[in-house]
């Protein structure tokens, strides 16, 4: 009886720190988390101030073309907001709000995550306001088809509930930092969601302030972040234990001219290692179209340079 009763305490103590630990998190990016209306064309969404002086992520679908937004903190407030920039190929949109903000919501670094983390959802889903709910990360590295048809890489699957509305807010680790950006759900499906990764979102975010909109290197191809074998690394000549592994490959674009496969391993591009799904899109940036490009490829026959041309994606 004495060992059940303790048990019982540290099971009680494990869920108060488990509700600590989420609630710590809200209190620390809930403020800086809004809702986002297209001023004359109905619909909202969420969003989350990144920047004091007012810059916003959200999706993309949540602004559509849409030139100005209504933004609404927590406390009431209400801004007008102008769209900056936006990327279909990734659902990220950027708004630079009226006036100032106290509270911020910090991008954290995606490539630490690991499945089983604590991952928290907050936003305001079918019109109740500021809701958050909490789930775990279930995948990394997943692609998912955006609204052009195009592939979203590196996508962050979550159990964590999401419903319309949620759309944009940010996806929350236990220690108080965004991972990701909300993107969608399944219908139909339980437990199945997914979000940005927040280091997809802040590449998309720097383009879109320096450029006013993406600009990318397109070879044709969806990957997965995957385990980099020991001698395989060695081979490569890379320090790293992760690299992508080449999900599909589109007929005729420059990746499968170049020679690339399904199931192919890159491993660098141009010597600098590729450790996930996100180092693949920093690194088809828009000085690499039209420009001759290394690749380190891993396959069961061994470790081969493959030249590929990247092309402007349009």
């Amino acid at each position: 009886m004495a060992f059940a009763a303790e048990k019982l305490q540290s099971d009680d103590a494990l869920l108060d720190t488990y509700s600590a630990t989420v609630a710590d998190a809200v209190d620390r990016i809930g403020p800086a988390v809004c809702r986002i209306e297209r001023i004359g064309a109905g619909g909202h969404g969420s969003g989350f101030v990144i920047a004091q002086d007012g810059l916003v992520v959200t999706n993309f679908h949540v602004v559509g073309d849409a030139r100005a937004v209504r933004v609404t903190m927590p406390d009431g407030g209400a801004r007008e907001g102008r769209v900056l920039g936006r990327d279909p190929d990734t659902d990220i949109a950027l708004v630079r709000a009226d006036g100032s903000f106290a509270d911020v919501a910090p991008l954290g670094d995606s490539k630490r995550l690991r499945r089983g983390q604590i991952a928290i959802a907050i936003g305001n889903p079918l019109g109740f306001e500021w809701t958050v709910t909490a789930g775990v990360v279930s995948a990394l590295g997943r692609s998912m088809r955006a609204s052009t048809g195009r592939l979203i890489d590196d996508v962050i699957q979550t159990d964590a509930a999401l419903n319309p509305g949620n759309s944009g807010g940010p996806l929350v680790s236990s220690a108080g930092e965004v991972i990701g950006v909300n993107t969608a759900m399944i219908h139909g499906a339980q437990g199945i969601a997914f979000a940005v990764a927040s280091n997809t979102a802040n590449f998309v975010i720097s383009e879109i302030i320096r450029f006013g909109r993406v600009r990318r290197a397109f070879i044709g191809v969806s990957a997965d972040t995957t385990n980099l074998p020991r001698r395989a690394a060695l081979l490569s000549q890379v320090t790293t234990n992760t690299a992508v592994r080449l999900r599909s490959v589109e007929k005729n674009g420059p990746a499968a001219k170049a020679g690339l496969k399904e199931g192919d391993i890159i491993a660098a591009i141009d010597g600098r290692p590729v450790t996930g799904v996100d180092d693949l899109v920093r690194l088809l940036d828009a000085e690499r179209i039209g420009r001759e490009t290394l690749c380190t490829v891993v396959r069961r026959s061994g470790v081969s340079q493959v030249v590929v041309m990247p092309v402007a994606r349009s």
